[in-house]
C-alpha cells in the first residue's frame, strides 16, 4: 500500500512517499517558503538525486498539486497517476486529550483538531492547512491523523498533573502532554524486536536527542511518563529551548530587561538551550564536539549541561519504573554524535552497564554500546517517524 505522509509548517510542506508492506522510500522532499517569495521544493526519487525546483507557491494547495505532479511525472515520477496512492498520513503535533490513537479524518475529528490548537498555536493550524488541501486535491482518498501527544496519553495522573490548582487542569487542560509520540511508540517497539523480547515484558528509556528533544519511560509497552509537557519548552535543555527553569525567571526577566511575557518565551524558545549556554556559539551539537575538542569551554560546559540533564532524567525513569532493561539513544545528536552519547553514558555505570567505545564510532545504524550480558542494553536504534505514521494509517484505513 502507498501512503503520502504530509507534515505541514506554516511556511513549508515536508513529504514522503511509502510502500509500507517493505516500507520502502519511494519519493521524498520538502516544499520551502510557501507563500513567501523564492518558494522552491526539494524532490527526490528513490535513491536517485535531489532536485531543487524555484517555483511560486502562495498556499498549501499550491504545494499540494506540486507534489503530486512531481509523483506522477512521467520522467521523474514513481507513479503513474494519482489512483496509486492508497491514503495520506498526516502529522499533527497536538491532539490535546482528545486523541489517544491515530483517526480516520473527517469534518468532525478536524473541528477536535482546531480546538487543541489553543495548545499549539504554530502548529496544528499549519497541520489543519495541510489536511485541507490535501482533501481539495484528492477528495477520494482516504486521511488519517496521527498525533505527536497520542503515544503518552497513557500516562497517569501521578505523572501528568502539574503541582498548580486542579481547578486550572479542569478549565484549561493545562498538563503535561509530551511529545514525539510517534518517535517514542517506533523506536521501543524497534528495541524490543532488536532483543527479541516481548514489549509488554521491558522496561524502555527512549532518549530522542535532536535540536528538539525529549525523553520517555515506556514500562510494558506503555509510555509512563515523557520529559516534555505542556508545550515542547519543558523537560531537557535543547537547542535552542530552555527546558525545565525557574518559573520565576520569566516574571525576573520581564522586570529587568522590560520584556512582555511573549518576548521572554520568545528567548526561551529560540535563543536557549546549549545555543544560550554556549554564548551563541551554536545549536548544532556537531558544532559543538567541534569545538568542545579544540577546546572551546563554552561549548564543552554546554556539552556537559546537557549531558548531565539527560543523564537526571534517565535515572528519575529507572527510579519511576523500578528498573530499566533498555536505554536508547535516537534522532540526530542521539544516532549520530558518539561524543554527545559518551558524555550521557559517563553517568550509567551505576546500572551496571558498559559503554563500547569502538562502537560509539557508528552513527546513523542500530548497534549495541553495551556488551551482551550486561544488566541493561544501552542501544542506537534510528527512529522513523514517517514510517510510523505510514503503517498508523494502513492500520487505521484497513479496520
Amino acid at each position: 500500500m502507498n501512503v503520502l505522509v504530509i507534515n505541514c509548517g506554516s511556511s513549508s510542506l515536508k513529504y514522503q512517499l511509502i510502500e509500507t508492506e517493505a516500507g520502502k522510500v519511494l519519493a521524498k522532499g520538502i516544499c520551502d517558503r510557501i507563500g513567501i517569495e523564492g518558494s522552491n521544493i526539494d524532490y527526490k526519487a528513490g535513491d536517485g538525486e535531489k532536485v531543487n525546483t524555484k517555483v511560486e507557491m502562495k498556499d498549501h494547495k499550491d504545494a499540494v498539486d506540486l507534489v503530486i505532479k512531481k509523483l506522477t511525472d512521467p520522467e521523474t515520477g514513481v507513479i503513474k497517476s494519482l489512483s496509486e496512492i492508497d491514503a495520506v498520513g498526516h502529522r499533527v503535533v497536538h491532539g490535546g486529550e482528545k486523541f489517544s490513537g491515530a483517526v480516520r479524518i473527517n469534518e468532525e475529528m478536524i473541528s477536535v483538531m482546531e480546538e487543541c490548537s489553543d495548545l499549539a498555536p504554530l502548529h496544528n493550524p499549519a497541520n489543519i492547512i495541510g489536511i485541507r488541501a490535501c482533501q481539495e486535491l484528492m477528495p477520494d482518498v482516504p486521511m488519517v491523523g496521527v498525533f505527536d501527544t497520542a503515544f503518552h496519553q497513557t500516562m497517569e495522573p501521578k505523572a501528568y498533573l502539574y503541582g498548580i490548582p486542579y481547578e486550572y487542569y479542569e478549565k484549561y487542560k493545562i498538563c503535561r502532554y509530551g511529545f514525539h509520540g510517534t518517535s517514542h511508540e517506533f523506536v521501543s517497539n524497534r528495541t524490543a524486536e532488536i532483543l527479541g523480547k516481548d514489549i509488554k515484558d521491558l522496561k524502555i528509556i527512549v532518549c530522542h536527542l535532536g535540536n528538539g528533544a525529549s525523553i520517555s519511560a515506556v514500562k510494558n509497552g506503555k509510555c509512563v511518563d515523557t520529559s516534555m509537557g505542556l508545550t515542547p519548552l519543558e523537560g531537557l535543555i535543547m537547542g535552542t529551548r530552555s527546558g525545565d527553569i525557574d518559573a520565576s525567571v520569566i516574571t525576573y526577566l520581564m522586570r529587568k530587561e522590560n520584556m512582555t511575557a511573549e518576548e521572554v518565551l520568545n528567548v526561551l524558545n529560540k535563543k536557549s538551550g546549549v545555543l544560550g549556554v554556549s554564548d551563541g556559539f551554536s545549536s548544532d551539537f556537531r558544532d559543538l564536539a567541534e569545538a568542545a575538542e579544540q577546546g572551546n569551554k563554552k561549548a564543552d560546559t554546554a556539552l556537559e549541561v546537557y549531558a548531565l540533564r539527560v543523564a537526571k532524567y534517565i535515572g528519575g525513569y529507572v527510579a519511576e519504573m523500578n528498573g530499566v532493561d533498555a536505554i536508547v539513544f535516537t534522532a540526530g545528536a542521539g544516532e549520530n554524535n558518539g561524543e554527545v552519547r559518551k558524555r550521557v553514558a559517563q553517568y550509567l555505570g551505576y546500572l551496571g552497564t558498559s559503554f563500547d567505545e569502538e562502537q560509539n564510532k557508528k552513527r546513523g545504524e542500530e548497534f549495541f554500546l553495551s556488551k551482551p550480558g550486561d544488566k541493561v542494553a544501552l542501544m542506537v536504534v534510528p527512529t522513523d517517524e514517517e514510517l510510523s505514521i505510514a503503517r498508523q494509517t494502513v492500520k487505521i484505513i484497513s479496520k
